[in-house]
Parts: C-alpha cells; sequence; structure tokens
C-alpha cells in the first residue's frame, strides 16, 4: 500500500523561493562576502541588472535581505543578510555538497574558451 502524502505549504513556498532563478546565485554571494550591487553582479556570471535588481528586491520583501544606504560621498548602497536570510546557509552549503557529488560540470566549447551550455533534459 502507497501512501501520497501532501506537500506541505511551507515546504513548496520554500522551495518555491530558493529555487527562483539567480536567488540561491545571490545569495551565495551574500553568504561569501559581497555586499554592493557591482560586487554581487560580478560574482554571479550572466546574471543581468534587471534581474539582479529584481531578485534583490524579492530578497528584500520576503526579508531576507536588508538594503543599506550608506550616508557617504558619493552615497552607496549595501546588501546584507538578514537573521532569516543567514539561516539559511547550511541548507544552501548542503545543496553545493549535493551539487559537488551529483552535478557533472558542463564541458568546455573548444571554439570559445569557456563552458558550454548544460544539456537540458527532456
Amino acid at each position: 500500500m502507497t501512501d501520497v502524502h501532501p506537500v506541505c505549504v511551507r515546504f513548496h513556498a520554500a522551495i518555491e523561493l530558493i529555487g527562483t532563478r539567480w536567488t540561491g546565485a545571490v545569495l551565495r554571494a551574500l553568504f561569501t562576502g559581497q555586499h554592493r550591487y557591482a560586487q554581487i553582479k560580478a560574482a554571479i556570471p550572466g546574471v543581468s541588472d534587471t534581474m539582479l535588481a529584481q531578485r534583490l528586491r524579492a530578497l528584500q520583501e520576503q526579508e531576507l535581505v536588508e538594503r543599506r544606504v550608506l550616508s557617504t560621498t558619493p552615497v552607496q548602497v549595501e546588501y546584507h543578510l538578514t537573521q532569516r536570510g543567514l539561516e539559511l546557509e547550511p541548507v544552501l552549503e548542503s545543496i553545493i555538497t549535493w551539487a559537488h557529488k551529483w552535478i557533472p560540470l558542463p564541458e568546455e566549447d573548444p571554439a570559445a574558451g569557456v563552458p558550454a551550455p548544460a544539456p537540458t533534459r527532456s
């Protein structure tokens, strides 16, 4: 006999939150000490300005990230993880450990000298 368990609403919301495209990469950059917009962007190859801004706003709305405006000349903006965001670190570290074990690196494209995109699965 197989019991089908419904997915917990909280679990589903959490997975959707951290699984949104670029969100994990933004959180990872913040965990590694990148706080200014340009630093975060440099740490995430391929993310556009629009997408990064959207992700940072969404993380602020979820109270995972705090935006701090520094009264310097010129004004500087930094992004910091809140306590709620900081508590995701072991979760992301577990995902990183799993990924290093099970997700192969994409093969390099010899013509371009860069990794080829990962193959998609149907």
